[in-house]
């Protein structure tokens, strides 16, 4: 419990998956959390479960994200961009409206939450995590503004490490695989429809292309988060963690 006690989190994203997994874990080591996300029934059930306080808006609407910071207090030391969302599309055919929507949600609402946080974390120092993918390295064909946007991420998490490191911010993103979370059981879905097939023969087909032979838990996702968050990685920042159980090298393969 004393990994980071004393401590105030923000956690995008905290409804389901990865931020849900993320705002679970920081609270059960020590952290006051505060939730921030869509879904405002099981963003209500995640900060029950963790004894944080809930904030329900979008990371697109700054209003929304002015309230996220207010309910934070005095300071903030650590802040997990965990929104995001992901349309399949091919750079022929990719509209302008899913364009702008995955790079508003996954890059611009990153941005502006940090950019709303840092005035806070700069009291005392504090670390940022962002949640890139692997898609950022490895882009599938029908990924193009997902992968887009979680290469930008990753750039913009570097600037913020370089301009912000003399204030004792680090910043740093973790680019997950394939992580068995609401998103993904999406997609496979529609790969199933696609294809003919069922969702779980997708699952299947996906974890037979990954080293480790499965997908992760968000929980492992979320532990990543931790470290990167926690004063054992004091001398990390500007740094990439890929977790994604040696599943990079087939390039057909999104991962998320």
């Amino acid at each position: 419990m004393s990994r980071l006690a004393g401590k105030t989190a923000l956690v995008t994203g905290a409804a389901t998956g990865i931020g849900r997994a993320t705002a679970l874990l920081l609270a059960q080591s020590g952290a006051r959390v505060v939730l921030f996300g869509l879904g405002e029934d099981e963003l209500a059930r995640a900060a029950t479960e963790c004894g944080g306080q809930a904030i329900a808006g979008d990371v697109t609407r700054p209003a929304d994200i002015a309230s996220a910071i207010a309910a934070c207090g005095v300071w903030l030391d650590i802040v997990v961009n965990a929104a995001g969302l992901i349309v399949p599309d091919q750079p022929l055919s990719v509209s302008d409206e899913v364009w702008t929507k995955t790079l508003d949600v996954n890059l611009t609402g990153t941005m502006r939450v940090c950019r709303a946080a840092l005035p806070l974390l700069r009291q005392r120092g504090g670390a940022i995590v962002n949640i890139a993918s692997v898609a950022a390295f490895n882009a599938s064909p029908d990924s193009a503004s997902y992968a887009a946007s979680k290469a930008a991420v990753v750039a913009y998490t570097r600037s913020l490490a370089y301009a912000h490191g003399g204030d004792g911010i680090r910043a740093n993103a973790v680019a997950p695989g394939w992580v068995r979370t609401p998103m993904s059981a999406a997609e496979m879905q529609l790969l199933a429809e696609t294809n003919g097939t069922t969702a779980d023969a997708e699952f299947r087909g996906v974890e037979r292309r990954i080293a480790l032979g499965r997908m992760a838990e968000p929980a492992e996702i979320a532990a990543c988060c931790l470290f990167l968050a926690s004063d054992e990685a004091s001398f990390v920042t500007g740094a990439v963690l890929v977790a994604d159980g040696g599943g990079r090298s087939p390039t057909q393969n999104r991962a998320i």
